[in-house]
């Protein structure tokens, strides 16, 4: 069972509403890389909106539970996928653990926090997929611990290439409550953008790269 189109537009919806996601194709963002972009995503303002939380909370456990069955635990990725991950394992009475974006410099040196022991086999969760690369490496790290990964969920994705590339490479399934397309189709509809910024939207979608060079 996959999630349907109009659970995937509800949460389209509210992350619009709460400016999770904000479009601004004629006043792009910088992100991190240096990179314009005409969209910027911050799924940590769920956390702060208790309607919005649990419905993605329920959305994502529903996943869980459709896409993967019996899971041991969940995994969140640090940081974006801590509290998710949290809300998910209380929603199933499962166990939780979070994986680091590096081992520890001192104490036990953990790259993992939580109890293993019990664990063969979790889901993990993220609260945003990019170019993937940060979320496969939370799955090494637990692959590298001896622990499957059955899948990852995310809240979003952006939908590039070469992040669906590289999940296909590292042989990890993943699934995403809302993407791009259905992101976009809704802030149309809703009036956040016009048609032509729709079409602007698109083409970034193409060639962000080329997007990006074209805003110096």
């Amino acid at each position: 069972m996959t999630l349907s189109v109009e659970s995937k537009r509800k949460v389209a919806e509210f992350l619009l509403r709460i400016k999770a996601i904000q479009l601004r194709p004629n006043e792009p963002f910088t992100w991190a890389s240096g990179r314009k972009s005409p969209i910027y995503c911050d799924n940590r303002k769920t956390l702060s909106h208790p309607t919005v939380r649990t419905f993605i909370r329920q959305m994502c456990s529903e996943e869980v539970e459709n896409r993967f069955g019996k899971v041991d635990g969940i995994a969140g990725v640090a940081t974006g996928g801590i509290a998710l991950g949290a809300l998910v394992a209380q929603e199933l009475g499962l166990p939780f653990i979070y994986v680091r974006s590096g081992a520890k410099a001192h104490g036990m040196g953990n790259h993992i926090e939580g109890d293993l022991s019990a664990l063969s086999n979790v889901v993990v969760i993220e609260d945003l997929i990019s170019t993937g690369q940060s979320s496969l490496k939370a799955v090494d790290a637990l692959r590298e611990a001896g622990i499957e990964v059955k899948g990852l969920i995310a809240i979003f994705t952006y939908g590039f290439s070469d992040s669906v590339q590289a999940f296909e490479k590292a042989n990890c399934t993943f699934s995403t409550l809302t993407d791009y397309p259905t992101m976009l189709n809704q802030a149309a509809a809703e009036g956040y953008i016009t048609q032509g910024q729709k079409t602007a939207l698109d083409k970034w979608s193409e060639d962000p790269v080329a997007w990006s060079d074209q805003q110096s």
